[in-house]
């Protein structure tokens, strides 16, 4: 039997629905769940209307619409463009903290320290409350959360946390290649609120500055006992 304060890492493929809708076992281990989306999709937070999406627009190219059951604003998720990788902690966890704020901060300094391993300096995982910035609420990418990651101020790892009976679920997506037009061309705006979340977005956040695969490869080494 696998100890259960070992980390468990497995590589799930499948459409973004399918791979936001797993559920932490209860077995009380932790795990890594390494995301390979099959196919693009719209990400749309636990809370935020759906109808800030142009479906029109998404079924014509072909891009999912899906709901996660972490808060925040949409991401755009589609191959190459994000590294999608989860954190499960199971409650009796030395991990866990039942404070929800506080709870991400190891998972940022994880990823700051990967980020170092692989040549990326100055990384800075935020422990402040929520900063929004004018097109947050809309775009997760707009503002930052406990945990999430920086570099020269733009955010490069993004994080959501989802908690059920079973385990805190660290949702992280790191940027591989950040271009807010796409998102922005599937949402409900007008063009000139298009042009505008366009050029502040294009600030707020950057590539990770490195290879996925070293720095997957760096996180996972990074993980505590």
């Amino acid at each position: 039997m696998a100890d259960a304060l070992s980390w468990t890492v497995e590589h799930l493929a499948g459409s973004a629905g399918d791979l936001h809708a797993r559920e932490p076992a209860p077995d009380g281990h932790r795990r890594v769940w390494v995301h390979e989306p099959t196919g693009p999709a719209v990400v749309l937070g636990s809370t935020q209307d759906p109808g800030v999406v142009d479906r029109a627009r998404a079924t014509a190219a072909g891009v999912e619409v899906v709901r996660r059951g972490s808060g925040g604003g949409a991401v755009l998720v589609e191959p190459g463009g994000l590294m999608w990788v989860d954190v499960v902690v199971p409650p009796a966890d030395p991990l866990w903290d039942d404070d929800v704020g506080r709870a991400a901060h190891w998972v940022g300094k994880a990823w700051t320290v990967a980020l170092h391993r692989c040549g990326v300096d100055h990384g800075i995982a935020h422990e402040g409350g929520l900063v929004h910035g004018p097109w947050s609420r809309l775009v997760c990418f707009g503002g930052l959360g406990p945990g999430e990651v920086t570099v020269a101020g733009r955010k490069v790892v993004g994080l959501a946390q989802r908690r059920t009976r079973h385990g805190a679920r660290f949702q992280c997506a790191a940027v591989v290649a950040w271009d807010p037009v796409p998102l922005l061309g599937l949402l409900r705006l007008s063009d000139e609120e298009r042009a505008a979340a366009g050029a502040d977005l294009a600030r707020r956040a950057a590539p990770i500055g490195c290879q996925p695969d070293a720095l997957l490869a760096a996180f996972l080494a990074t993980l505590p006992d």
